[in-house]
């Protein structure tokens, strides 16, 4: 696997990287100067900026949860590149996994470039739609929801309420799915015990944010209940659960 550390493809993830960082610069300074037009001080501009870089910290310990997750399969360089543009690690390593079942292979496993380049472009496509339908659909769709909300509230929030179920549906089901592994197929304690200790975790958080009003961590919740099921799982590990 010696191909997902060449030296071109970190030249192509860098200059990749290099043009996400000019077009984010050149949107900042446009923010800036229209800020200034609107009236902002300087030290409201400062403030603004301050503040989304120290809550910009919390979604990046998750990213860089999912990075070390990833390289795993894809290599630093190519995990990088999806987790730092388009990927969400919620999609980028189910999707990969799936993938790696079709060729029979598991995380870990010894891949060849046939198998990465498959990967990658089934992550590439599975990104397509949601790029076609927010710029030619989502006037659309906005306004049949706000018809929808503005008939009858309570519908609505059902609505939102079952689209989010169904998509954490979908992430228990692949918990809960049986694995092959050398031949043996098994439902797998260890991914029920972490998946049931992060949904612990996350309602003490809730629980502590309601009572004592901390409102810092509703930005760092998520990725601490990230880590400290990671360090869990390698305590279920020890103990025997697979």
């Amino acid at each position: 696997m010696a191909f997902l550390n060449a030296g071109w493809l970190y030249a192509v993830v860098g200059i990749i990287f290099v043009y996400i960082l000019l077009q984010s610069s050149v949107f900042l300074l446009k923010a800036i100067k229209r800020a200034k037009e609107l009236n902002f001080t300087h030290e409201q501009i400062r403030k603004t900026i301050t503040s989304s870089m120290v809550f910009s910290i919390a979604p990046s310990v998750a990213i860089l949860i999912g990075l070390v997750t990833l390289s795993k399969i894809l290599g630093p360089a190519l995990a990088a590149m999806r987790l730092g543009t388009l990927g969400a690690v919620t999609y980028e390593l189910p999707t990969s996994l799936l993938v790696l079942g079709s060729f029979g292979l598991n995380s870990g496993d010894v891949l060849n470039p046939s198998v990465v380049v498959t990967i990658m472009w089934v992550l590439t496509f599975g990104c397509i739609p949601p790029l076609l339908i927010i710029p030619f659909f989502y006037k659309k769709m906005s306004k049949k929801m706000k018809a929808v909300k503005e008939k009858d509230s309570n519908w609505n929030a059902i609505l939102m309420d079952s689209l989010f179920i169904g998509m954490i549906s979908a992430f228990v089901g692949f918990v809960l799915a049986p694995r092959t592994v050398e031949g043996e197929t098994y439902i797998s304690l260890l991914a029920i015990l972490v998946l049931l200790s992060s949904m612990a975790l996350i309602v003490v958080f809730g629980l502590l944010l309601k009572k004592f009003k901390w409102e810092w961590l509703r930005n760092y919740a998520l990725p601490l209940s990230m880590v400290l099921s990671m360090a869990l799982a390698i305590l279920y590990a020890g103990l025997g659960a697979r």
